[in-house]
């Protein structure tokens, strides 16, 4: 029984709270497709980032500092809530001002930085990557996973496979999620982020306007395999 329970905890994704800030390996920018995230549960809590004006498309989740099995969380700071200013800021890219707080407190407490350097970093990063246009050209509302991280490597050449995953949630496409260097510079991801969706047709609302208008009242049912990894 002992062998089975300790392989187990080694096929799982680990995570520990209350580390040290700054004692990490490397980041994962997970970028979320918006009107998915409205469709499936975003609409339901009334997020303002659904809200049909805004006509959010990617927007940033978060950069999470990632070791090379695992993640911190919830570091030890002498940091408070970031400022009004940041997160009204942040909120331009993240859909919802209060998203920057909560990413703050769970993962950018744990990078190293006070809050201005930390979203000045994800900032970066976030602007970095170059989104597929293709994407929000569909003639369709089903897509692989595969299409959409093939999407990316093509918008983003200095990208290999083996630096991206596509999550899925709800038979939706859910994000793309890079990984980087303390740099910020594209680099392999660890074993336990490179867990791709493996839906071959999977939602994907191309026009942003659509999940704003729309509630998921119940799955849609679709084979995918879907990363372990929810931040």
């Amino acid at each position: 029984m002992r062998w089975l329970l300790l392989l187990i905890a080694l096929a799982s994704p680990l995570h520990a709270e209350g580390e040290k800030p700054g004692t990490f390996d490397y980041y994962v920018l997970s970028i979320s497709w918006s009107p998915n995230w409205c469709a499936y549960e975003g609409n339901n809590r009334g997020s303002p980032q659904c809200d049909a004006d805004p006509g959010f498309g990617w927007v940033l989740h978060g950069l999470w500092p990632q070791y090379e099995a695992g993640w911190p969380s919830y570091c030890p700071t002498r940091w408070g809530i970031p400022a009004a200013k940041i997160r009204k800021e942040f909120g331009a890219i993240m859909g919802d001002p209060d998203s920057a707080s909560y990413q703050w407190r769970k993962h950018g407490s744990c990078s190293g930085y006070g809050p201005v350097g930390f979203f000045d970093r994800a900032k970066r990063a976030f602007q970095s990557v170059t989104m597929p246009e293709s994407l929000t050209q569909l003639g369709s509302d089903r897509i692989s996973a595969a299409a959409v991280e093939n999407a990316f490597l093509a918008a983003n050449p200095e990208l290999e496979p083996d630096m991206i995953t596509i999550t899925c949630k709800s038979g939706m496409i859910q994000e793309a999620r890079i990984c980087l260097t303390k740099d910020l510079e594209p680099r392999v991801c660890g074993t336990d982020v490179r867990r791709d969706c493996r839906a071959t047709s999977a939602e994907f609302f191309a026009d942003v306007g659509i999940g704003a208008k729309t509630r998921v009242r119940s799955p849609i049912f679709v084979h995918e395999t879907t990363s372990k990894i929810y931040k």
